[in-house]
């Protein structure tokens, strides 16, 4: 269990994040909604520890992860993987290099400068790829790539850390439908597959009830909804966005394959 309670971050006058308590369950998708500007990502960047909270406490399984320092940080991110809007992988290594990055915490200072990888890292990696489609794309730089690739790319470079969360900060805000369809069935894929609790950031309110089970809204820092999709009226879409529901709420252009579903639902 993750629990977030009373989680502030403020910069100097503004409070990015004010106050904020959840509790997110083993295993679930959860969708963090809410306007550019509105806590999302310093929540998120909190939760890993990227971002220092002001005040608050973050609580996994019963260890205080304010509290972590040293290799018990560096544990507690690896077990709580990061995935970002722009990417972040190295343009002019390799896939396989990139996605074996994420193996670094496992391996020796001395073993990931010189970039001597067991053969069971680099099957972990391979096998990564491999469930995202892209194994064939392994030797290829990773500036070489589309944009919907190298979120893949970055998706199996954050799945061998072999984390029990995974934090996706708008990680298709910057792709095609197309490409925002593949991704997004990836997380579902290993949030189902393996149980890996996901909390992910998304504009697209449409997106957020196809996918998650659950949204926590935020305003102005604060939690303003949390409920299921079904819940997530018109009138409490519009308290949320204001002007810009419209924007957010179109038509879904993409959903899970029927294939995809329904092996989803058979297992």
């Amino acid at each position: 269990m993750l629990v977030v309670e009373d989680l502030s971050r403020r910069f100097g006058a503004k409070t990015a994040v004010d106050r904020v308590s959840l509790e997110v369950a083993p295993g679930s998708f959860v969708g963090v909604i809410g306007r550019s500007g509105a806590g999302k990502s310093t929540l998120l960047r909190m939760i890993n520890r990227l971002q220092e909270p002001s005040s608050g406490r973050i609580i996994a399984d019963g260890v205080d992860v304010t509290a972590l320092k040293g290799q018990e940080l560096r544990d507690w991110r690896a077990s709580c993987a990061m995935i970002f809007q722009q990417f972040n992988l190295v343009g002019r290594l390799d896939v396989l290099t990139n996605v074996l990055m994420g193996r670094l915490n496992r391996v020796g200072t001395l073993s990931s400068v010189l970039r001597l990888w067991s053969e069971q890292d680099r099957a972990v990696a391979l096998s990564a790829l491999e469930m995202l489609d892209i194994a064939p794309l392994a030797a290829q730089r990773a500036d070489s790539l589309s944009g919907g690739q190298q979120q893949r790319v970055a998706i199996a470079r954050a799945l061998v850390q072999e984390p029990r969360i995974i934090l996706a900060d708008e990680p298709i805000a910057s792709l095609d439908p197309r490409n925002t369809k593949v991704v997004m069935d990836a997380l579902l894929r290993i949030n189902r597959h393996f149980g890996i609790t996901v909390l992910c950031n998304l504009h697209s309110l449409d997106l957020a009830r196809t996918y998650c089970d659950r949204l926590v809204g935020m305003a102005a820092g604060k939690v303003v909804f949390d409920d299921a999709p079904a819940a997530l009226t018109g009138d409490a879409a519009r308290d949320l966005y204001g002007f810009e529901a419209g924007e957010v709420m179109e038509l879904p252009e993409t959903s899970p394959e029927p294939a995809f579903a329904a092996s989803v639902a058979a297992a």
